[in-house]
């Protein structure tokens, strides 16, 4: 039996050293959307996971920045991975921070860096976890991989290439994701899925330029044209009208619906931050969260056409486009949804309307009874000290299926976040005290998950 606790006090001794190790990861700007220090950060993951004794390479995505890939065999016949990210969003508007971004100044109980959260404080704690348990312990417990791609915060555009190419790197027993931490009433919080996404562009075309609007009259205008398309989507109950659109969401089971009972009364929270008075529908309780967690959406997330800018213009826009976001819920299939929409304009008539599939992504979810689900749930509660809020899915969406769901792999999450992290906006920040608990519930999991059934 492991003395967990001698590991432990371990990670206490050494929370100055860990914590530095993190910094040093905050310290390197790694912004995927800009290409700025990527090759860098990668570099940095690469050498970390060399300095644990992991058996690591940089492997190419065919187009992106590369997958940092690690693996080392362990005690028992089981494999754990872990999904993390190097990338992350950039740091703008700058004004708003209260300190560098870059400088992961610790204050007030808090280190504040872009990405501390998302995702590079996940990144250390693992790592640390790994360093302080084999320098109390020796061997791991079981085996151990990390899939760390740099390409998350832009859509994984590339992560399938690396998965096509290297689909025995991607097998497992498990996997922990590479979000996690506290909710907004403090309380630890585990997601078991994510919802899938479909996203597409329309593009409709008049004529060759501008008009002026006075020729509204007899030249089409492609702006009515996208407005009456996009009428035919989704009606005022706020229900998607395309035929087939639901027929393949699966319903929550009876344990699901008793996970969503339990879940946390956030909706004043939300009310005011949105400052709005009420939510869709009038919606409240339990009709709210199922709609939150277990339908799906389409969303017009943009619109462009004719004249924008400050004052009038009196123009006939010759083009009109729309960005739709669709979230997927379980068992439904963003390239059935694309080919379901496609078929819905021909069938009202806007065949001449342009339809491009942008952005797949499939939704998963594990079950609350999947062995790692138990484990990270029971470690969180010994470690923590607080019995975790267990979300069946979350309404994000991410490359959970693709490295998971299509290889039979359950996962859960498990970070050191909080519910006021502010990921991607300024002022990025976890709690000291939560990175090292994190830390010492890695440990935990892979002790617990090693001995685990299933």
């Amino acid at each position: 039996m492991t003395d967990l606790n001698a590991v432990y006090t371990y990670v206490d001794e050494h929370a100055e050293e860990y914590i530095a190790q993190l910094q040093k990861m905050l310290n390197q700007p790694s912004i995927a959307a800009q290409g700025v220090g990527m090759t860098e950060m990668a570099a940095m993951v690469q050498q970390d996971m060399d300095a644990l004794g992991f058996e690591t390479e940089q492997y190419d995505t065919r187009g992106g920045f590369p997958v940092v890939y690690g693996e080392k065999a362990g005690k028992a016949d089981k494999t754990l991975v872990f999904y993390d990210h190097y990338d992350v969003q950039p740091a703008d508007p700058l004004d708003l921070w209260t300190s560098d971004p870059w400088s992961g100044e610790i204050r007030d109980g808090k280190i504040w860096a872009r990405g501390v959260a998302d995702n590079k404080g996940n990144i250390a704690a693992r790592f640390a976890a790994i360093d302080a348990w084999q320098k109390i312990v020796g061997e791991l417990p079981l085996n151990l991989k990390f899939i760390i791609e740099g390409e998350e915060e832009i859509g994984s555009m590339h992560l399938q290439n690396f998965i096509d190419d290297h689909n025995d790197l991607c097998q497992a027993d498990a996997c922990i994701w590479e979000f996690g931490g506290r909710d907004i009433d403090d309380r630890p919080q585990i997601h078991l899925g994510l919802k899938g996404i479909c996203y597409v562009e329309l593009r409709v075309s008049g004529a060759r330029r501008d008009w002026h609007s006075s020729q509204a009259t007899s030249i089409p205008n492609p702006a009515w044209r996208l407005v009456w398309a996009l009428s035919t989507l989704k009606g005022p109950d706020d229900r998607i009208l395309i035929p087939g659109f639901y027929d393949k969401v699966k319903a929550a089971t009876e344990a699901e619906l008793q996970a969503l009972e339990n879940l946390p009364d956030t909706e004043q929270i939300l009310l005011d931050d949105a400052q709005i008075p009420g939510f869709i529908n009038g919606l409240t309780g339990m009709e709210l969260k199922l709609k939150d967690y277990f339908e799906p959406t389409c969303t017009i997330s943009g619109l462009l056409s004719g004249y924008t800018e400050k004052g009038q213009k009196t123009v006939l826009p010759s083009k009109a486009m729309a960005k739709i976001d669709m979230r997927l819920v379980a068992d439904q299939d963003p390239h059935e949804i694309y080919a379901l929409l496609r078929k819905h304009l021909n069938d009202n008539g806007f065949t001449d309307i342009e339809s491009e599939l942008v952005g797949a992504g499939y939704p998963s979810r594990t079950s609350l009874d999947a062995p790692i689900a138990r484990v990270v749930a029971e470690t969180y509660e010994e470690v923590f000290g607080q019995e975790p809020v267990i979300y069946p899915t979350s309404s994000g969406s991410g490359p959970w299926y693709q490295l998971c769901d299509a290889f039979g792999i359950d996962a859960a999450t498990a970070g050191v976040g909080n519910g006021y992290s502010q990921a991607h906006a300024p002022d990025e920040n976890i709690n000291v005290e939560d990175y090292i608990l994190g830390i010492k519930h890695i440990v935990a999991i892979m002790d617990r998950f090693a001995q685990s059934e299933g």
